[in-house]
Formats: structure tokens, sequence, C-alpha cells
């Protein structure tokens, strides 16, 4: 008679399963780290891919675009709550393993999504991408996460607003410590306005679009996107906003060019420099940083209204293709070519009017490019700051006198907006250029809360819109 105990026969190995909605989120999420991709450009193409081989419907594809970008908004503050929960630094965390992690507490604590869905289903996913081992540090943490919601853990891993009051809000509303330092600067004003600001970064942004005047009409987008689904705009006379979303390149009018996808705030700032008073000729326009092409084909058409041509030039040649795409079919004289606006090949005062819409940090897009908040870093702005200069100077001397330059950036710091232009006006770094500011407050009409001027900051917690700033200025010798 055999006394050993006898052994219980081993589980039969299972094979992880392969989740397509959140394994399409983890390969979004390692392109933007690996690759300093941007969801933006990342995401559209893997969704059509996949909803091109079947079983991938609206839902799913809605749901992946949750995890992206919930998990890159909030990173900042998952970051902090992943690191109460192990026992060594988060930088040794391998960076897969987080994407893992951060986007199974999103599910946790940003979703509806039940505990154990989230749980379970990040833990296969770790199976899949990470192997056996990981998974179960993986389950190990989330499982820890679970213990508490996002208001309880917030309180757990963030410094009092009394005690820090710019780390609170960087922990709070996931932001760089810096990032929320400049803003709260560039704002002005107490803890209300800088909170509103940073919780509208965190915030989906509508699909707006544009109808390019003399080739579309708001009325015709409306009545292809349907009542339920067509907002007006808020401010700019060509905006139409998707109030349920949908895939606006499927609208006839952006198909062909017509019309196109456009923040209004980038709307409003082609529209103020069109709209500036001006006196003598009015048939030559500049846009001097042209890509990829949204507001050269507004001003384009805008121009083609007064008989007026456009020179758009981009400095990078993939780019300037973007250009030429935008503009193809517009009905007035345009051209587009490949060229440095710092070192322009056309002559100096032969333009009425110029767009510069400078390279920079892009934090006033954090909306659209969450990812770019945590990208960024402060000695960034000194990049940026000679070539912002040198544009500006540059296109105040390719107008004419009397003629009008908009200087424009996707950016709210100061050191990439007004202190450019001053700068620029009183010659440092450079010799002084003969110009004078413009107040830009009245060429953006019903749009409130524009500041003191002459310049003018679009905010998304006050405007909707990126925030866009916008200098006015007219050559006086």
């Amino acid at each position: 008679m055999n006394d050993q105990p006898r052994r219980r026969p081993a589980k039969p190995h299972r094979r992880p399963q392969k989740d397509p909605v959140r394994f399409l989120a983890f390969e979004v999420l390692r392109a933007v780290d690996e690759r300093d991709a941007y969801a933006n450009l990342v995401l559209p193409p893997l969704l059509k891919k996949a909803r091109a081989k079947g079983g991938f419907d609206h839902r799913d594809a809605a749901l992946a675009t949750e995890l992206v970008y919930g998990t890159l908004r909030r990173q900042g503050t998952y970051d902090a709550i992943v690191a109460a929960c192990i026992d060594r630094p988060l930088r040794e965390v391998d960076p897969p393993v987080l994407d893992v992690l951060n986007m199974g507490v999103h599910q946790l604590l940003g979703t509806r999504i039940p505990t154990h869905a989230a749980v379970s289903a990040s833990v296969e996913l770790a199976r899949v991408v990470l192997g056996e081992g990981r998974a179960k540090f993986v389950n190990a943490v989330l499982r820890k996460v679970s213990a508490d919601d996002l208001d309880g853990w917030i309180a757990k891993v963030a410094p009092s607003y009394e005690d820090d009051a710019e780390d609170h809000l960087a922990v709070v509303h996931s932001h760089p410590r810096w990032v929320v330092s400049a803003l709260w600067d560039a704002l002005g004003g107490g803890r209300a306005g800088i909170e509103d600001l940073l919780d509208a970064d965190n915030e989906r942004p509508e699909v707006t679009l544009v109808a390019r005047p003399g080739r579309s009409t708001t009325d015709e987008l409306t009545g292809e996107l349907g009542a339920d689904n067509a907002l007006p705009g808020r401010w700019s006379p060509y905006a139409v906003r998707m109030a349920e979303g949908g895939e606006p390149g499927a609208l006839t009018a952006v198909r062909e060019g017509r019309a196109g996808v456009q923040d209004e705030g980038s709307q409003l700032v082609a529209a103020a420099l069109a709209a500036a008073p001006l006196e003598g000729p009015d048939a030559r326009w500049l846009d001097g940083c042209a890509g990829p092409g949204g507001k050269a084909a507004l001003l384009a058409a805008l121009a083609a209204g007064r008989g007026a041509a456009l020179l758009a030039a981009e400095k990078q040649p993939h780019r300037a293709r973007l250009v030429e795409r935008a503009l193809a079919g517009n009905p007035g004289p345009y051209q587009v070519i490949t060229a440095d606006g710092t070192r322009p090949p056309w002559r100096p005062g032969g333009f009425d009017r110029v767009l510069m819409d400078v390279p920079c940090s892009g934090l006033g897009a954090l909306r659209r490019r969450p990812e770019a908040r945590w990208r960024r870093r402060p000695e960034d702005l000194e990049g940026f700051a000679p070539l912002q200069r040198g544009l500006l100077r540059e296109a105040l001397k390719a107008v004419r006198v009397g003629g009008v330059v908009g200087y424009a950036t996707c950016s709210p710091h100061l050191a990439e907006t007004r202190v450019v232009v001053e700068d620029v006006l009183k010659g440092r770094g450079g010799a002084p250029v003969e110009a004078e500011w413009i107040d830009a407050r009245p060429l953006l009409p019903g749009v409130p809360a524009l500041g003191d001027g002459p310049d003018v900051q679009l905010w998304p917690h006050l405007h909707g819109t990126d925030a866009m700033y916008l200098a006015l200025l007219r050559r006086t010798a």
C-alpha cells in the first residue's frame, strides 16, 4: 500500500487572452513613451486598422480612446498613487509596467468599470505584454489601489494647499509643478482661476470644424452633421462644434478641403489679423510659419474673398506638403513654399498682412496633447526664445510700412508671449523695430474676458478654446 500523499494534478497552462481594446491602448502609450509620438497622431490609424479587421465597434473605440487620454492626462496623479503602493522608487519601475499600472489605476479611479473587471483585465494585459511574474506585481499593486477612491488617494498623496500650494495643485490636477507655476503667473489671480484652468486642461475637448468662407458654410456643415450633433461656434462665425463627436473626415466638405478641423482659438487668430484696419493696398498676405496649414487655409479663403494672394511658407518639407494639401482647391491665388522664416527668400516690405504663428512649448493645447505636459521642460523655453524673436523681427521686416503683423503662439507662457513682443519692439537682442501695438480685442467681437489689452490671451476655462495668444502690430517706419 502506498502511503505517499497523492499530488493534485497541475492546473493546465492557460494562454493569456489578448484584449484588443486594452492592447491597442497599451500600444499607443508605448509609442508616446518610446518614440515621443503624439497620441492624437498614433491612435486614429490604429483604430481604423482595428475596425477594418472587424469585431471592433464604436464602443471599443471609445473605450480605447478613454484609456489612452485618461491615462495620459492623469499620469502625474496616478504616478503618485502607484508610488505610495510600492516598496521601491517609482523610477525603478520599468516604463511598460508603469503604463499597464497607470492604465489600470485609471480604470479603477477614473471610470465606471467595476473593480474586479478593472483589476482582472489589467492583470490579463500584463500577462500578454509583460509576462506572468510582472503580472503578479501588477495584481498586487492594483489591489492596494482599489482599497480607496480617487478623493481618498489624493488626500493621502498630495501635500496640503496651505503647506505647498503649487505641489498640491500639481498632484491634484496632474500637471508638472513648473507648468502649474507658469500658468498661474500668466493667468494671475487666486486659487479658483488656476484650478479652473487646470481642470479644463483635463477635459476632453470638443471637435470643432471651420467652414472656409467662399468654399463652405456653417449651414452646410450643420445640415450634414444633423441637428443633434451640430452646435454653433461660441465665437467664430466660421465654427461648428460636434456635440456628439464622430469622424469629421467623413463629411463631404472636409473630404474636399472646403472645411476642416480647427479649434476656435486658431480661427479667431486668423480672422482677427484679416479684420485689422489697414490703409492703402491689401493685396499680398504672408503666413510665415504655415504648417500644418489650418490657419493658412482660413487666411487663403479670406484673402480670396478680397482678391488678395497668400504666400504660405513652412520650413519643414513634410509640413509644407500638409499646407499644400490644406490649401488645394482654394479659389484665390496662393503659393506654398519651403522656406525658413528667419532667413526669408522674400524681399522686405512686400506684404500687407503677415501672420507669424511661431513654434512654441504647446502649453496652450494640453487638452489635445496631454503628453506634452510631461515631455516639456523649463529649459525648452530657452531654446524657443531666439527663434520666436527672430521670426517676429523678420515678420516686421516683411510687412510694408502701415501693414499689420500678427504674432501668435499656442502657449500662455509669458516668456513666449508678451515678453517676446516687448523684447523685439525695444530692441533687446537686436536692432529696435519701429512698430506700434494694435488693440486686438475689438477684432474678436463678442469674446469676453480678454483682459486689459492690447494683446489677447484666450483660455480653455474662460473661452472653451486652446490657450492661444495674439499680438497685433503695425509697422510705423
